[in-house]
C-alpha cells in the first residue's frame, strides 16, 4: 500500500507540469552515453513515449559521432578532426548518411516503437526541410600571420528549417526522429552538428523547451559547482570569462541561439541519469542546467 501511495504522490507532483506542457512541442537532442547504455536507451524511449501519451509533442534529434567513427575504422577510412569538426570528404559523407540516416536513426525509431510510441525517422533531406550551406572554417590570425582558411569538406551550417514535414508528423500522432543531415542548394547532403540542428528545429517549431542530453552534470561555476539555472546574460558571462570551456561553449551557444529565436528555455541535461527527461520536465529538481528566456 505504501508503494501505491508513493506512486500516487509522484503522479500528483507531475500533474501541474503535464498540464503546463500539454500540446506543446519539446525538442530533445539525444546523444552521449544515453545512446549506448542499454538501461539508459530503454529509459529514454519510455520517457519520450510517455510524453506523447500525456499530450506533449516530443521531437527527437540525434547525434552519432562515435558510431560513424567505428564504421569508418572498419572500412579503413581515416578520421580527421580540426577544432572538433570531422573533416568530411565524399567517402566519409557516404558513411555519415548511412550511419545517421540508416542504422542509428532506425534503431531509435525501433526503441520508441517497442516502448509503445509511433516514431518515424527522417533527415533534413526529406522534403528539404533543413536547408544548409557549406561551413566556412577560419582560424584567427597568429603571430602576424593571415587567418587560416580550412576546408572541412561536406560539413554544413543551417540556413533555414521548414517545419512543415515535422509538424505534419506531430499532428498525425507520430514522434519525429531527425538525423542531422542537411541539403544544400544543389541537393548535396551536408553533415551538421546535432546540437545546432536541435536548436534550429526547436526555433522553427516554436518549441517550449529544448533539452540537450550530455555526459556531464550541467554547467559549472568557477568552483566546479553545478548551476541549476542561468539567464542568457549569465551564460554569456561564463563563456566570456572562460569558465565554460571546450565542448560546453558550443552547447551554450546553441541554447542562447534557440532562446533568442523564441524557444522558451533550454536545458543542458545529464543524460547519464535514468529517466532524465521525465525528471527534468515533471519534477522541481531537474538534472541539469536550465537557461531561461530573457535579454542576453
Amino acid at each position: 500500500m505504501e508503494r501505491a501511495r508513493q506512486t500516487a504522490r509522484i503522479l500528483v507532483e507531475a500533474l501541474p507540469y503535464i498540464r503546463r506542457y500539454a500540446g506543446r512541442t519539446i525538442v530533445v537532442k539525444y546523444g552521449g552515453n544515453a545512446m549506448v547504455d542499454e538501461a539508459l536507451k530503454s529509459s529514454f524511449a519510455e520517457d519520450i513515449t510517455l510524453l506523447k501519451y500525456v499530450g506533449i509533442r516530443p521531437v527527437v534529434v540525434h547525434g552519432g559521432g562515435p558510431q560513424i567513427g567505428r564504421v569508418l575504422e572498419r572500412m579503413g577510412i581515416p578520421s580527421t578532426f580540426v577544432d572538433g569538426l570531422r573533416i568530411t570528404d565524399d567517402d566519409t559523407m557516404d558513411v555519415v548518411e548511412m550511419v545517421l540516416g540508416g542504422s542509428v536513426n532506425k534503431e531509435i525509431v525501433s526503441l520508441l516503437n517497442n516502448a509503445g510510441g509511433r516514431a518515424v525517422g527522417l533527415s533534413g533531406k526529406d522534403g528539404r526541410f533543413i536547408e544548409a550551406r557549406k561551413l566556412a572554417l577560419e582560424r584567427p590570425a597568429r603571430s602576424g600571420r593571415a587567418p587560416e582558411i580550412i576546408d572541412p569538406g561536406r560539413v554544413g551550417e543551417v540556413v533555414s528549417v521548414d517545419p512543415t514535414v515535422v509538424a505534419t508528423l506531430e499532428d498525425g500522432g507520430y514522434i519525429p526522429v531527425v538525423a542531422p543531415v542537411g541539403v544544400d542548394a544543389d541537393g548535396h547532403a551536408l553533415n551538421i552538428n546535432a546540437d545546432t540542428v536541435a536548436g534550429r528545429v526547436a526555433a522553427a517549431l516554436g518549441a517550449d523547451r529544448l533539452l540537450l542530453l550530455t555526459d556531464v552534470e550541467g554547467v559549472k561555476d568557477e568552483d566546479g559547482a553545478v548551476l541549476s539555472r542561468l539567464s542568457p546574460k549569465e551564460a554569456e558571462g561564463l563563456i566570456e570569462r572562460g569558465v565554460a570551456r571546450g565542448g560546453m561553449v558550443p552547447k551554450l551557444r546553441c541554447c542562447l541561439d534557440a532562446i533568442s529565436n523564441g524557444v522558451g528555455s533550454a536545458t543542458i541535461l545529464d543524460g547519464r541519469v535514468e529517466h532524465a527527461v521525465l525528471l527534468e520536465l515533471f519534477t522541481d529538481r531537474g538534472v541539469g542546467t536550465v537557461i531561461e528566456g530573457g535579454e542576453v
